[in-house]
């Protein structure tokens, strides 16, 4: 599914069927940070906060850069010395933020009532959360243009944190560097799953479920897919030349 936007507002193309649920993995990340980001305009969450370990930060945990590893028990790095895709930062950030209620009224509240969409989660912060592929399109139209996120707090989501930092996207290998903004997979300078079209400002995520979403804010559009096949090496060989046709 695309949307388009333009100055009237937003068209839409569709494609399948966009209102069939699929579970979103690591997409999950994408409706997380964008809960964590009204919070932090609310001015109730703050980036600079510690959280996880010594030294690290909410954007630490946010960006896969606190040295935590994918899951609790992996060995860790120092903080700040190099992006570590990890599972546990971001579920301990979104525990940090949902401090005195459960993570599902959390959740409902902050995310799927803000947004107006029929998602739910079913399992970690992270990668839990099932809906339909309408449902990340208008996700990702909410990370451009939410009243609920000041333009402030939305740069520094989408943008990345300590840029310089070299990494490993799973499933495409080690990029030096490794640019990734705060719950947010940027694109920078990587040749991956994004194509070679999408501009070095577009952000997004995918997931191991075989489901993307892809928002560039310079060629004006949202872009975003579900698959009922999981990952793997037919999305590789098909991912970065679809989305060059779309984008073209």
């Amino acid at each position: 599914m695309l949307a388009r936007r333009h100055e009237a507002g937003w068209t839409y193309q569709l494609g399948g069927n966009p209102d069939h649920r699929f579970p979103w993995a690591s997409v999950s990340k994408v409706a997380m940070a964008f809960g964590v980001a009204r919070q932090v305009t609310r001015g109730q969450v703050a980036l600079d906060h510690p959280a996880g370990p010594a030294g690290s930060t909410m954007a630490h945990l946010l960006s896969h850069a606190s040295g935590l590893g994918l899951e609790a028990g992996d060995p860790q790095r120092p903080v700040g010395t190099r992006r570590v895709y990890s599972n546990l930062g971001i579920n301990l950030a979104v525990a940090e933020c949902a401090a005195g209620v459960s993570i599902d009224s959390w959740f409902q509240s902050e995310v799927a009532d803000a947004l107006h969409l029929e998602i739910d989660l079913r399992g970690p912060c992270a990668s839990g959360v099932h809906g339909s592929v309408n449902d990340m399109v208008q996700l990702g139209c909410a990370w451009w243009e939410s009243a609920d996120i000041s333009l402030d707090v939305r740069d520094d989501f989408t943008r990345p944190f300590l840029a310089e930092l070299d990494g490993v996207v799973p499933g495409w290998g080690r990029f030096s560097p490794c640019p990734w903004g705060l719950g947010l997979e940027i694109k920078g300078q990587k040749d991956h799953w994004m194509g070679h079209r999408a501009s070095p400002t577009a952000y997004g995520h995918f997931g191991q479920s075989g489901c993307l979403l892809l928002v560039d804010p310079e060629r004006d559009i949202v872009l975003a897919a579900a698959s009922p096949i999981e990952f793997g090496p037919w999305a590789k060989a098909l991912w970065p030349s679809w989305i060059d046709g779309v984008l073209s």
